[in-house]
């Protein structure tokens, strides 16, 4: 009888809890995720009951990201040993560089920036051993020089680091964001209450488009739900895959998964396939080379990752290379993708993409552990048989020919690229291909400013 009555208790329990859940008076008890979507355990208890809402699915509204963003984000290098210092630092040195000159103009605090716990308001506040001047003054610093400030939220009841999320709190959160004068948002995907992306996001949409500050929306839900289909109009940029670390498996398989959304890429929205690892320390001069060309072909965010307060000036050199971000910014804002592969086991490969004016970008990546001949077939690179192009290197900076037809075939070392553009002999340019790709990195600058 005693048995009886407790499966009987249970089943009246599951019933209940399952029409409150129905009727949304109560959630069920949330499961997190990592960013790789694997289970684990919370660190704490979460008890405060979150009612879904009805919200209306309203494009984002702010005129930003018609080029892909520049700047630095904290991460890949610090993770969670950011500080205010490192931050007042590190816009010194990207105008001391002449990195911001370039068009890094983004200063980004990911992670780790505020308090374990809200205000006695529930509004967010800086973490006060790391953050003691606020995040005001830290905007207002980074203003000063010319740039602007990102911060770091998540769509879920916390951060991936545990610091409050802001899932029950978008509108709030905006709000407070704008009143520190935040231009950027990274948006991540930690601690959620497994509800679809797909709802979640549009929130915090209309709360930063209620703010009446443009803010950059860049949502961080690594791919898990296919966001380049739906986040258009939601985000000024999405993540495509997971975490990026300093490994060349490691960035050709994340360039890989991001090649296959780019028909979805365009002005005011981005596949993002995570932030630049150049300069960390964990590639060769020519694999960074290769994960910097192929990320500005992709029309990638370009975010620093290293410490540019303490990197060489070959790295400098590498990221400040105006041609190559001028690919990166053109304002037909086509993804470049992988058109062709070659070799016996296809690691000799073409990506290619049509740039404004009616020019083309080829890039010739050799991922193989050899040095190999890469060719590009006009039929392959979107070029009609026949046309003559002027063909200009643009790591060697110089015009390689004057009359190439139907072909461009070219000795590329292991784990290294040849960039070139092609542009039509019917096209002519003011004062040379070099010069026009100078020039828009200088109006992509204008434009953001």
């Amino acid at each position: 009888m005693f048995l009886q009555k407790l499966i009987l208790i249970y089943v009246c329990v599951t019933i209940t809890l399952g029409l409150l859940k129905i009727s949304n008076v109560i959630p069920i008890i949330p499961t997190f995720w990592t960013p790789y979507t694997l289970q684990r355990s919370a660190d704490r208890q979460f008890l405060r009951s979150v009612p879904t809402v009805s919200h209306p699915r309203l494009n984002l509204d702010n005129g930003l990201g018609l080029t892909p963003p520049m700047g630095w984000n904290s991460w890949n290098h610090f993770g969670c040993g950011i500080n205010e210092t490192i931050v007042f630092e590190t816009a010194d040195a990207m105008v001391s560089t002449g990195l911001a000159e370039q068009g890094y103009i983004y200063i980004n605090i990911d992670d780790c920036w505020a308090a374990l716990e809200r205000d006695d308001e529930e509004n967010l506040q800086a973490r006060p051993t790391t953050f003691p001047s606020g995040i005001k003054a830290i905007a207002n610093y980074v203003h000063s020089k010319g740039l602007k400030l990102g911060i770091y939220s998540d769509a879920g009841f916390f951060t991936c680091a545990h610091q409050p999320g802001s899932l029950g709190h978008e509108y709030q959160d905006a709000q407070t964001f704008a009143s520190w004068d935040v231009d950027y948002l990274k948006y991540d995907n930690c601690y959620s209450d497994l509800s679809t992306p797909k709802t979640r996001y549009p929130v915090m949409t209309d709360a930063l488009n209620k703010t009446g500050r443009s803010i950059f929306f860049s949502m961080c839900e690594w791919g898990v739900e296919d966001p380049a289909t739906w986040a258009p109009g939601v985000g000024n940029s999405w993540r495509t895959t997971g975490d990026i670390w300093d490994s060349w498996n490691r960035m050709v398989e994340i360039a890989d998964l991001n090649d296959q959304w780019a028909e979805y890429a365009g002005p005011g929205g981005w596949n993002d396939p995570d932030m630049l690892e150049v300069g960390n320390g964990g590639m060769t001069m020519e694999e960074y080379r290769s994960h910097f060309s192929v990320w500005a072909l992709m029309k990638a965010p370009l975010l620093i990752g290293c410490d540019v307060r303490d990197v060489s000036s070959e790295m400098i050199a590498l990221l400040s290379n105006r041609e190559v971000i001028a690919i990166n910014q053109d304002e037909l804002g086509v993804q470049g993708r992988k058109v062709s592969v070659q070799g016996s086991n296809g690691l000799l490969q073409v990506w290619a993409g049509p740039l404004s004016l009616g020019r083309t970008v080829v890039l010739l990546w050799n991922r193989s552990d050899m040095g190999g001949t890469i060719t590009a077939e006009w039929g392959d690179i979107g070029l009609q048989s026949g046309t003559a192009v002027t063909i200009y290197d643009i790591w060697k900076k110089e015009t390689v020919n004057q009359t190439g037809i139907d072909l461009l075939s070219s000795e590329v070392s292991p784990h290294s690229v040849a960039m070139f553009i092609l542009t039509p002999a019917n096209v002519i340019l003011d004062s040379g291909t070099s010069e026009y790709m100078r020039s828009a990195s200088v109006r992509h600058i204008q434009k953001t400013n």
